[in-house]
């Protein structure tokens, strides 16, 4: 069996309670497939004076739950993600060998893992939807790359989406074999790898733990995808090894958004999706410029700043955001630190 039971943790409490906010293992994956959040409506005026402080409560909960992840953008980055990969798809479903992949490279905080997830979302929902009855298909396996990663550790990783039943003194060789015939049996398409930049290929460990990647993307008939921080200074390209990567890989990079229209489009997007009873339409839009300087137009930041702001206008009752309210806001390190100027 691919899944089973949660087993009994300490206290009679299930180990399984916190699967659903692992991506990395089958449980968490299909939550999050799944996952439809419902948008809370904005009660009347009149109607939210007159609730009750329980169903005010309630209210505030169902609002500061929304604000905690607000919307998935449809960037440029995400959209060009899903066209390469679905189409990488495509080219290598009757390939024997030599499959094509995609990297997905680009500083922190811009939007790759979100692209990643994305990817893998819309090709989990197609499957669904043309194989409605294929319910033990796992057409997505999500997993990521272990700091100082060994092959055995990238095997267990694969090993431990699926939750197969292995023992600890099982080898490499036993682990990939039992990844290898669960992939083949679920029909698994895409095999999605992120924080890749864990591997170290200076290292002998690292080197092999590339290696152990480039095998099961020739055992399994899937297609990989990978996504990690400024990959092409890794040394993952480089050598040998890495001559091969590339000469099998597509890039799509990620970045800081310029302050331009495409800017301001995410900023608006962002505050529509914003439930605050006070909040003045347009007001975040107006602040584009303040917004890039505080930001430095990292998409990860942004979201941080706008989030925290809403979540503050509820607790604190003022239900707008404002200049003044942004500035109370401690976003991430890299966008207090100053900017390096322009060469």
């Amino acid at each position: 069996m691919v899944t089973r039971a949660a087993r009994p943790g300490p206290g009679g409490d299930p180990a399984g309670d916190h699967e659903h906010l692992q991506l990395t293992t089958l449980a968490g994956w299909r939550g999050f497939v799944a996952e439809k959040p419902a948008v809370p409506d904005l009660l009347p005026q009149t109607v939210w004076a007159a609730l009750t402080d329980d169903k005010r409560a309630c209210y505030d909960d169902d609002r500061i739950d929304h604000h905690s992840r607000l919307l998935v953008v449809q960037t440029p980055a995400i959209r060009q993600v899903i066209t390469s990969g679905r189409r990488l798809i495509q080219l290598n479903k009757n390939a024997h060998y030599g499959r094509c992949g995609l990297m997905v490279s680009g500083p922190a905080r811009t939007g790759k893992t979100t692209a990643l997830t994305q990817l893998g979302k819309t090709i989990e929902v197609i499957h669904r939807r043309r194989h409605p009855h294929s319910t033990s298909d796992i057409p997505v396996v999500y997993i990521t790359v272990p700091p100082a990663a060994t092959p055995k550790m990238i095997a267990m990783e694969f090993a431990r989406f699926f939750d197969l039943p292995l023992s600890r003194r099982s080898n490499i060789t036993d682990i990939a074999d039992a990844v290898c015939g669960v992939s083949l049996d679920a029909h698994v398409t895409l095999v999605a790898v992120d924080e890749l930049h864990n591997l170290n290929t200076a290292t002998r460990a690292g080197a092999e733990a590339s290696d152990t990647l480039k095998y099961f993307s020739e055992r399994i008939p899937a297609t990989f995808c990978y996504a990690g921080i400024s990959l092409e200074r890794t040394g993952l390209l480089s050598g040998t090894r890495g001559e091969q990567i590339a000469g099998r890989f597509g890039m799509v990079r990620t970045g800081p958004f310029g302050q331009d229209p495409q800017w301001t489009a995410l900023i608006a997007a962002l505050e529509d999706s914003l439930r605050l009873h006070h909040h003045r339409p347009d007001t975040l839009t107006k602040l584009d410029r303040y917004l890039h300087q505080r930001t430095h137009g990292m998409i990860g930041s942004l979201l941080w700043l706008i989030r925290s702001a809403a979540i503050n206008a509820v607790l604190d009752s003022t239900e707008k955001i404002t200049k003044k309210s942004l500035d109370t806001v401690d976003a991430d390190i890299t966008s207090q630190t100053p900017r390096p100027p322009a060469a």
